[in-house]
């Protein structure tokens, strides 16, 4: 099945009691059963539910794993997965990471003795000289947020193998539609789902994929034990997301190429972060790795005076947080997404107060360029 077809037929479809092609809404939280034990498959919506399952199923298919789970949020879902692991453990994780990853890891799970080492993950050398005797897991975001490094996944499930560790891999700017990190070597694949795959600004949610049946186990004990579900209303709005996502991800990639020319030229333009141009450091490890480069630039304007004017001008770029939509959305790292990560740390990683980072959304691409120029002017 190709990934279009698999977007509209991948895992449970339709409804086979009544031959609708939607999945219900199962808006319910506990289930009869036909006698003590003997239930239907379904007991309590937080152990399982008919509409979540539904999408776990779907998910787990895109990404060509052994299991899928939803949760509440992207962070849910990133904080379940650390949860696989012990006080004393060590992760060596990807620099240029999400700030809300970056804030898990440093003011909630640091307290309970989870540590880290935060190393760029597009040098394996790094990767591997940062393994301690501790060390559990190694966690990639690729490419990464906000300034679109690629990482080597065949490598880092090389190294991972080699040190006995998971790989886990967060997949939510390349979409399942792009990349499948799991047929690379991924033990764990992760989705802010509230981006691309939700796609239209209406839910918040986070997906796992697991690559064997012994991490769906403990995935699905940790889910059950700590609750952080998702609910069935949400569940049935991603699963319809699913449905158009490679129509908007080709649509969305053709408008930015579109707008990353346009950028090429623009004398306040100093820099531009898009792994699409051939000069981008990881270009041709992304066209090997994936069948896209996605939808989402950065790009420096050289101070936050001008960063800040831009924002305040344009009229179709929308300025929020988030990505992934169909509507495009325009931020300042440094000032939204990553604010939670200290100043010095942000200049360190390239992460200066003019740059911008833009999520391309689905209207002409004309449209958002014109917006653009006249921003820049």
């Amino acid at each position: 099945m190709r990934a279009k077809t698999k977007m509209i037929h991948g895992g449970i479809t339709n409804d086979e009691n009544t031959g609708a092609v939607s999945v219900p809404i199962y808006q319910v939280s506990t289930y009869k059963q036909d006698g003590v034990g003997n239930h239907r498959g379904y007991e309590y919506s937080r152990t399982g539910n008919p509409t979540r399952h539904a999408l776990e199923t779907v998910i787990a298919n895109l990404e060509n794993g052994e299991a899928g789970f939803a949760f509440g949020s992207g962070m849910a879902a990133i904080t379940s997965i650390m949860m696989l692991f012990d006080a004393g453990d060590h992760v060596v994780m990807t620099d240029d990471v999400y700030g809300g990853s970056y804030r898990l890891m440093t003011k909630v799970l640091n307290r309970y003795n989870l540590d880290h080492t935060f190393v760029d993950t597009s040098n394996p050398r790094s990767v591997e000289a940062s393994i301690q005797e501790n060390t559990k897991a190694i966690y990639i975001e690729t490419p990464t947020n906000p300034l679109l490094k690629i990482t080597d996944l065949k490598r880092m499930a090389e190294i991972a193998k080699k040190h006995d560790l998971l790989l886990i891999v967060d997949n939510t700017f390349a979409t399942p539609y792009w990349q499948q990190p799991i047929d690379h070597g991924a033990d764990i694949v992760l989705h802010s789902a509230t981006k691309y795959i939700g796609g239209h600004s209406d839910v918040v949610s986070g997906l796992v994929v697991v690559k064997t049946k012994e991490l769906a186990e403990r995935v699905h004990f940790i889910q059950n034990s700590v609750g952080a579900v998702l609910g069935p209303q949400d569940s049935w709005l991603l699963m319809r997301g699913i449905k158009t996502l490679a129509l908007r991800m080709e649509a969305i990639e053709a408008n930015t190429k579109k707008i990353v020319d346009f950028l090429q030229g623009h004398e306040k333009v100093t820099t531009i972060y898009y792994p699409g141009l051939p000069n981008h450091p990881g270009h041709e490890l992304a066209g090997k790795q994936a069948t896209g480069f996605g939808g989402m630039i950065s790009f420096d304007v050289g101070s936050e005076k001008t960063a800040e004017q831009v924002l305040e001008k344009v009229k179709y770029f929308t300025l929020a947080e988030s990505l992934g939509a169909v509507e495009s959305l325009i931020s300042v790292p440094a000032k939204m997404t990553h604010a939670s990560i200290p100043a010095d740390r942000r200049q360190e990683l390239g992460i200066t107060d003019g740059l911008i980072r833009v999520s391309v959304g689905i209207e002409d691409a004309e449209d958002l360029i014109e917006d653009l120029e006249q921003a820049l002017r």
